[in-house]
């Protein structure tokens, strides 16, 4: 099958389109013919400095297809199904081979290629603001990078849960665009301080949920931009900083 791939860490000239062996369908898993593949920001973060599962590493986090072949442990999916995928890599490829956990169906009369940007940035941003984050309807919740893809999705999934939501974007224009999605106030890191804005948004209580996928020092401004009992998700480190950081206030303010 043909695929992109890299034998290297480096810029995107490391990249070369060729042809390499067929994944294999393992028992607990199905393989699918690729029709769509996202490009997000941990592909290129990865191609730049993160690990070689294999070599040649074969890119790509998230693919939508059809399922072509189905392992004998699987009994949800069946062949011939459209499913989106997610794993660490494999998906800029003709074929995909993935564990049946990490393949969900695609709704009849949904778009493949949206599907295909599914996994990753909405599974994040449901588990920061549910599982972890605990979000009830009538909180506030601070999304950072609203204009990334996990931020894009937990801005929307924040206001459905009925969510007053605070998103922080570069620029007017990304914010102007941001209150599309269910932004009821935006804040632009670049031209307002950060934690002066949310306080007076919250009448000094500050958010009671934070999405943090930048980490650095946006990390050590979204624990001073915490409520009381508040709860922060950092899920990334797309400032790619290393600062150490002061999280004796989390202590005190009972947030976690």
């Amino acid at each position: 099958m043909k695929a992109a791939v890299y034998y290297e860490n480096g810029p995107p000239s490391v990249l070369k389109y060729e042809d390499v062996p067929d994944p294999e369908c393992h028992s607990s898993g199905v393989l699918i013919k690729v029709a769509a593949v996202s490009i997000e920001g941990g592909d290129t973060l990865s191609r730049s400095d993160g690990p070689l599962a294999s070599s040649p590493h074969i890119v790509g986090y998230q693919a939508a297809g059809e399922i072509l072949e189905v392992g004998a442990e699987v009994t949800h999916l069946e062949v011939g199904q459209n499913v989106t995928t997610v794993n660490a890599f494999g998906s800029h490829a003709e074929l995909r081979a993935v564990p049946a956990r990490n393949a969900w169906l695609v709704p009849d009369g949904a778009d493949i290629q949206q599907a295909a940007a599914v996994p990753v940035p909405f599974g994040t941003a449901d588990d920061c603001l549910f599982e972890f984050g605990r979000l009830q309807a009538g909180e506030t919740v601070l999304i950072q990078a609203g204009a990334s893809g996990v931020g894009l999705a937990a801005i929307q999934l924040a206001k459905r849960a009925g969510a007053t939501v605070l998103a922080t974007a570069s620029s007017a224009e990304k914010l102007e665009r941001l209150a599309h999605f269910g932004v009821d106030h935006g804040i632009n890191y670049v031209e307002d301080d950060l934690v002066e804005e949310v306080k007076r948004l919250t009448d000094g209580k500050g958010a009671d949920v934070i999405v943090d996928p930048v980490g650095g020092t946006t990390l050590q401004k979204s624990i001073h931009s915490l409520a009381y009992r508040g709860r922060l998700s950092m899920v990334g480190r797309a400032g790619r900083e290393d600062v150490k950081h002061d999280v004796s206030t989390l202590m005190h303010g009972n947030q976690t």
